[in-house]
């Protein structure tokens, strides 16, 4: 019997793989998602998410579920052991640039839940749980996957395309091959997760405490729940530290105990910072923990592979409508390792300054911290970097995230994507920048679903929080266009510039001639 054919086939039913088949399925493309394990993992794992995340989570319908399961919370706090302030990471805002809380807190088993109902409403998405890949050839015009349900039973599927979303200890990325840049970074932390059997104010919700005696992590788990991280100090080994004993042993002096708690989870982990250097081979890409590995000090290891499953998402959608060719895929790669290196090392640098233990060296680090928040007074601002080169446009603010707030068209109130829509958007707070287009432009910017917006005070699409005035004035330009993963293609200083931004799109894609 002929192997089956489906458009994509996800290796990994994380929350990468679901946002992928997300993605991917509300386009109506056939996505098989295999998933070696029988059944979704019940504990928590990743907490954090940003207000770019929440924007892509809106776009794949599943934010305003989340939202009533996620605390927000803006300020990251470092303090040594005496209670001094060493730095504080984060912004107060009550919006962020994306519309959304600067950052949530919450607990993976729930995102994951939600995700999945979402998957379930799609009829092109179907999931096989207990199915192991054992094996990924690329047959240059698709992909053959070798699924193993059992001892016994081994099947192939073909797929227009691959992507590894499988974690850390990644098959895919076995079969991609590529070299694996490691920072030496390794340290082990006992991470647990506990739920409190009575309500507590906890200020701040998320710190960092900076003690040489044992730094350790204190953070919201999502609403009702704390995570606790104590780092393995040099003369512990992991198995003295990774034992429900130990985990009680060092909440004690927080006054969480067995009587005002329950202990959800203990587990030890070696927190590292590694890239692969190419994401993708062929038909085959990778993705998430597949491809990068983050330490948790800024919150950015899910976050990372969620940004990869937007930016591959809009690309493989063209490619396989065939709006665009293969190689705008390799734009996946040269945009997304920039950033998730830059993050990558950002972490580490800031794990290199808590994962001290000695007490003369952490002395020496808290009187130079001391004294620059002292200077500093404010916190700093967590900005999040730029994708590397692309699919963009030589013009400023190309790669940075494009503003979303709230906006009225007629009688609908809402976030920009909710009223006006998503995909490749051109916005202008001068005009509608349709009319600048001419047939043929307009033409090829309808085919790939991009609309255009007036968004201005008194415009049919009326920016009622003054946010897009205020990012065109900050800018100095006159219209943008942004990408489906909300990135900005580029810009103009002229209304007019709207025709010139389009064609260099269409040029990118490789699309000379709309049918």
């Amino acid at each position: 019997m002929a192997p089956e054919i489906v458009d994509v086939a996800i290796v990994g039913y994380g929350p990468v793989g679901q946002l992928l088949a997300i993605l991917l399925g509300q386009r109506g493309w056939k996505v098989r998602v295999f998933e070696r394990w029988p059944e979704p993992y019940p504990l928590p794992r990743a907490v954090h998410l940003d207000h770019e995340v929440a924007r892509i989570l809106q776009g794949a319908g599943v934010i305003e579920a989340l939202l009533p399961r996620t605390e927000p919370a803006s300020i990251y706090e470092w303090r040594n052991a005496n209670g001094d302030v060493l730095i504080r990471i984060g912004r107060d805002a009550e919006r962020s640039l994306s519309g959304w809380p600067e950052s949530l807190m919450f607990c993976q088993p729930e995102l994951e839940r939600i995700l999945g109902e979402r998957v379930r409403a799609l009829p092109s998405v179907q999931v096989e749980w207990g199915s192991e890949v054992v094996g990924v050839r690329d047959a240059g015009d698709h992909v053959e996957l070798d699924a193993r349900r059992g001892h016994d039973d081994t099947r192939s599927v073909r797929a227009r395309f691959a992507v590894g979303c499988d974690g850390a200890r990644s098959f895919v990325r076995g079969v991609v091959g590529p070299a694996w840049h490691d920072l030496g970074f390794a340290f082990d932390w006992l991470v647990v997760d506990v739920v409190p059997r009575e309500s507590r104010s906890w200020d701040p919700m998320n710190w960092q405490l900076c003690d040489p005696a044992r730094p350790t992590t204190v953070v919201s788990g999502g609403p009702g729940r704390r995570r606790w991280e104590f780092m393995r100090l040099p003369h512990e080994t992991t198995d003295e530290l990774n034992s429900e004993a130990a985990a009680w042993r060092l909440l004690e002096p927080w006054e969480i105990r067995p009587d005002n708690a329950r202990l959800e989870r203990h587990a030890v982990y070696t927190f590292r910072g590694a890239w692969a250097d190419a994401w993708r081979k062929g038909r085959i890409l990778l993705a998430g923990d597949a491809a990068h590995l983050t330490p948790p000090f800024i919150g950015q290891g899910l976050c990372s592979g969620l940004r990869d499953a937007a930016n591959l998402g809009w690309k493989l959608d063209l490619v396989l409508a065939r709006r665009a060719l293969e190689p705008l895929l390799d734009t996946y790669t040269s945009e997304r390792l920039p950033h998730v290196r830059a993050l990558i090392e950002f972490a580490v640098s800031l794990g290199r300054v808590i994962c001290v233990a000695d007490p003369v060296e952490a002395a020496a680090r808290d009187r130079r911290m001391i004294a620059e928040q002292r200077e500093r007074k404010e916190a700093v601002a967590a900005e999040l970097p730029v994708l590397g080169p692309g699919c963009f446009a030589q013009s400023p603010a190309a790669g940075q995230l494009f503003v979303q707030d709230h906006v009225r068209r007629d009688r609908a109130t809402g976030l920009f994507d909710d009223v006006v829509g998503r995909g490749f958007a051109l916005v202008s707070p001068h005009g509608d920048p349709a009319h600048v287009l001419g047939p043929e432009l307009a033409g090829f910017f309808d085919s790939i679903g991009g609309i255009t917006a007036h968004v201005a005070p008194e415009a049919p699409i009326a920016d009622l929080a003054g946010s897009y005035a205020r990012w065109f004035g900050e800018k100095g330009v006159a219209v943008v266009l942004q990408r489906p993963d909300y990135a900005v293609f580029g810009t103009a200083p002229t209304l007019e510039g709207a025709a010139e931004l389009v064609a260099n799109l269409r040029e990118k894609l490789a699309v000379k001639v709309v049918e």
